[in-house]
């Protein structure tokens, strides 16, 4: 009886022993999170999806991970593509110089903010599909690969210093415990694509995202896809399940997105419908120090996630740092 009670106490306390060497490994792989409620929600759920005979164990192809792009893997002020799309404006322009005397082409070559501060979300959305439009795959590829060279934002920061440091952490954390990433946006699929890789790990065919028109051609001068003026799928808010179900088949059992425009919530409610255990992540933007603050006007993010007992990612307090160095 004694030898067994010292058995258990030596195995007990190896079991301890390993227990703590493994909360302290997670936690160095989320170095730029500060400890809190946030950073262990994270960490108590991929060890409980990930250890073998628990009752919250989900298999490796059953762990999906999906995540918007524009304010939850790197800033949205400004918005990067909004930036891409005045480089095809002014690309455009050089080659139709006719478009220099056309509105926005004209305030955008002339740097005429007023203007472009006054431009409504259907002007926005028009000139989006101008820039986008008529120009092979490969071309505007090339000219994406293109801007993200030698873009700069105003600060004069590459675009690739805009990611948010703690989100590549959450992203490699993920991947190294057996889970697929998936990149989920509103962005045009073939601008995230290029990037994708390079700046999170996550290979072209796991990005979901707005969609153009497309049509094969097969002529001389042009042999291959072409994108044709409008959008095949807008990537946004209830589009965003159908998109997953559609390209991935698996709901997520985690799910990330921000608030700000309430163009995620669904996705998290998609995911929050999971037969597995799931979690759902928000980022709050609000640190207007290293970051920028703003918020919803109906606060619709933050309510849902008070409501259905979603993990809110606190800026301010919840990363030690939010850009790489």
């Amino acid at each position: 009886m004694m030898k067994q009670r010292a058995t258990f106490r030596v195995n007990f306390f190896f079991l301890c022993i390993i227990q703590f060497l493994c909360s302290n490994s997670f936690a160095q792989e989320l170095s730029s999170w500060n400890d809190g409620p946030t950073k262990r929600a994270i960490i108590q759920f991929v060890k409980d999806v990930t250890t073998e005979g628990s009752d919250k164990f989900v298999p490796v192809a059953d762990r999906i991970a999906t995540f918007d792009n524009d304010g939850t893997l790197w800033a949205e002020k400004p918005l990067i593509e909004g930036l891409f799309m005045f480089f095809r404006a002014k690309q455009m322009a050089e080659k139709k110089p006719a478009l220099k005397n056309v509105q926005p082409y004209k305030a955008i070559l002339t740097g005429d903010k007023a203007f472009l501060e006054k431009m409504t979300q259907n002007d926005l959305l028009k000139l989006f599909v101008e820039t986008h439009s008529n120009i092979t795959a490969s071309d505007f590829k090339n000219d994406v690969e293109t801007f993200f060279e030698a873009a700069k934002n105003s600060k004069g920061t590459s675009m690739q210093q805009l990611t948010y440091q703690p989100q590549l952490e959450l992203l490699q954390f993920l991947r190294s415990n057996g889970f697929k990433t998936f990149i989920c946006t509103g962005g045009d699929v073939d601008f995230v694509r290029v990037i994708s890789e390079k700046y999170y790990g996550i290979p072209p065919e796991q990005v979901v995202g707005t969609t153009s028109k497309y049509v094969y051609k097969d002529s001389a001068g042009i042999n291959g896809v072409y994108r044709l003026p409008g959008i095949s799928s807008f990537n946004d808010q209830k589009e965003k399940p159908v998109n997953i179900q559609k390209y991935i088949g698996k709901r997520p059992i985690l799910a990330c997105g921000n608030e700000g425009g309430a163009g995620d919530v669904y996705m998290l409610r998609f995911s929050q419908g999971n037969s597995y255990p799931s979690l759902q992540l928000i980022v709050n933007h609000d640190d207007q120090g290293r970051e920028y603050y703003y918020q919803e006007k109906d606060n619709k993010s933050l309510n849902w996630a008070k409501k259905y007992n979603w993990t809110v990612i606190s800026i301010k307090n919840d990363w030690s740092k939010v850009y790489p160095d």
